[in-house]
């Protein structure tokens, strides 16, 4: 809003903000800083498509920019749409060049409609092979320059610069979408009403993509791909095949989606089980003088349990699906296996093979992961998103230190503030106790030579094209670009979660947590078997509840949880409705 704010426009401007059902504080908070701005409170989450037809249901005005709350807009982008849109009477809706803060293009910004082909390519990854070709690379398009101003199937739903009778004729974004997709489709509409859909590349702005999400629990991967489907059923179902091919690499990709998303942990628990299957046949190896001296029978069973109660045993202890991965945990998991296999072994007197066999596979084990954890741990450190920041701050105020202050208490990653670059608005004291290490103006030759990782802008009087400059113009670098124009503790807080790359809505109870999900499911079913059995006449005789029965069924069948959030608190998708708040 502050980049809308900040326009060099004679342009009428009406903002309007529909809040999803917030719950940090932010609607209150912008209340106060932005008192021209119409805001709308929903109850609940009701998803990208509904929020914004809300909004296009209390707008005025010619055109209506649909835009997200994670972009910064140049001074200039409201006065460049609406001339373009004026003298380009056929185009109904407009995009412009839309950046990462990294300074890179952000691809989705002109799209191709997904056409079997083009969703061949895009799922299986033709289009990542061969970029600059036309025929595999339709769906991004990137075969096409980002310098020039052409027509395209789509733009991006974090801007969409459009005309208002056309929106209302089209009836708005369809509400079959919660998120993703609905701008693809509402382009797929404007385009069959008989208007162009055109990138305009002669202004920018950034988006910080996913940051819409991020403060949420909104399962992105989930709705991105449901989203996807969708669209194929609702503009490809007369083709059966397509409609078919496509459910499948979906449904292929999602998987995909969700062990990249997973990354590390995957690959850990895949080298665990390797590994651990490696020791349990060097240990038959040395104990009975062959890889597979056990009777046969005994495959491959032996493997399938071994694997099962580690793996169990691992997650119970928290060792996956939670924090860093650790030797001390991976040890205590294996003591559990260790009981509990000697006990199985016990009653199962065919495998019980050999206890001393047993520790020598679980003493392999443990140097294996340790030698695993170790080489990660390093990775980390040296590569990853665990490895030391480097940082340095343009801006030399108390935002500065304030985020300094909090950076400097974060545990997971050690961060090197290296100093100050100076610009014409810092006056000659320093407030901040940084050495200055360069000027503005040689912002490149700085992030290269100091291998700068972040780069934190706190000065409150350079303008929104100037910060977008500073980003265009040093794309080569891997820096990431974080902008704090004036100091607002919500952008502040979000800035040292996306630095620190730690989110965690509840840091010391997470629900969400898998062993903790388990246990709580086992206690929803375990209680709700008693209810429909022993304590039936209860459930049937309680007459303060009428829906009491059919509450427990649903709780038996997973739907509700005895006790999770409220009916009106849905949206969360993290949890289940409960019987008792």
């Amino acid at each position: 809003m502050k980049s809308i704010e900040h326009s060099n426009t004679d342009l009428k401007i009406e903002t309007i903000v529909v809040d999803n059902n917030s719950t940090d504080g932010s609607l209150e908070y912008l209340k106060e800083k932005f008192s021209e701005v119409k805001f709308i409170k929903n109850e609940a989450n009701l998803g990208f498509s509904k929020a914004n037809n809300i909004g296009f249901e209390n707008a005025n005005g010619k055109y209506w920019l649909i835009l997200n709350p994670d972009t910064i807009l140049s001074d200039n982008t409201l006065e460049m749409m609406f001339n373009f849109m004026e003298q380009n009477s056929k185009t109904g809706i407009a995009g412009c060049k839309v950046l990462n803060p990294d300074g890179s293009f952000q691809m989705q910004c002109r799209r191709g409609f997904p056409t079997p082909w083009a969703s061949f390519c895009k799922l299986f990854g033709l289009q990542s092979l061969f970029p600059k070709s036309k025929i595999f690379a339709q769906y991004n398009q990137t075969y096409l320059s980002t310098e020039e101003t052409y027509n395209i199937d789509a733009v991006i739903g974090a801007f969409m610069f459009a005309r208002a009778d056309l929106i209302k004729q089209l009836g708005g974004f369809d509400e079959d979408y919660f998120m993703y997709g609905e701008d693809l489709d509402l382009c797929y509409r404007a385009k069959l009403a008989g208007y162009d859909v055109t990138y305009f590349h002669q202004t920018t702005i950034i988006h910080f993509k996913g940051e819409s999400t991020k403060r949420s629990n909104i399962n992105d991967v989930k709705h991105f791909y449901s989203a996807m489907q969708i669209y194929a059923r609702k503009h490809y179902k007369q083709s059966i095949l397509f409609l078919s091919f496509i459910k499948i690499g979906i449904f292929l990709r999602e998987i995909i989606a969700y062990l990249m998303k997973a990354g590390k942990e995957t690959l850990v628990i895949a080298l665990d089980l390797i590994f651990l299957n490696v020791s349990l046949l060097i240990a038959t190896k040395i104990r009975f003088g062959d890889f597979f001296g056990f009777p046969d029978y005994a495959y491959p069973d032996v493997f399938i349990w071994v694997s099962s109660i580690v793996f169990v045993s691992l997650v119970s202890v928290g060792e996956y699906f939670e924090t860093r991965n650790t030797i001390r945990r991976y040890v205590f998991g294996l003591l559990i296996s260790f009981f509990v296999i000697s006990v199985l072994m016990y009653f199962f007197q065919n495998y019980a093979f050999s206890r001393g066999l047993l520790v020598l596979m679980i003493a392999l084990s443990i140097s294996f992961s340790a030698i695993i954890r170790i080489v990660i741990y390093l990775s980390d450190k040296l590569f990853g998103k665990n490895r030391d920041k480097r940082v340095v701050f343009i801006g030399d105020n108390e935002t500065t230190a304030d985020i300094i202050d909090n950076l400097s208490l974060e545990q997971s990653v050690k961060f090197i503030f290296l100093g100050l670059v100076k610009t014409e608005f810092d006056s000659s004291r320093n407030l901040i106790d940084l050495p200055v290490i360069g000027h503005i103006n040689k912002l490149n030759q700085i992030i290269q030579e100091n291998d700068i990782d972040e780069v934190i802008i706190t000065e409150p009087n350079i303008g929104n094209s100037d910060l977008i400059n500073i980003i265009q113009n040093n794309t080569e670098n891997q820096a990431r670009f974080h902008l704090v124009n004036h100091f607002e503790e919500l952008l502040t807080s979000r800035i040292l979660n996306d630095i620190s790359g730690e989110i965690s809505l509840f840091p010391k109870y997470n629900i969400n947590i898998l062993r903790y999900r388990i246990l709580k499911r086992m206690f929803d079913l375990g209680l709700s078997i008693f209810l429909l059995t022993i304590g039936l006449p209860y459930v049937l005789l309680n007459k303060s509840n009428k829906n009491f029965f059919k509450s427990i069924v649903e709780i038996f069948l997973g739907k509700k949880s005895f006790i999770g959030i409220y009916p009106n608190n849905r949206d969360i998708e993290l949890f289940k409705e409960g019987i008792t708040g």
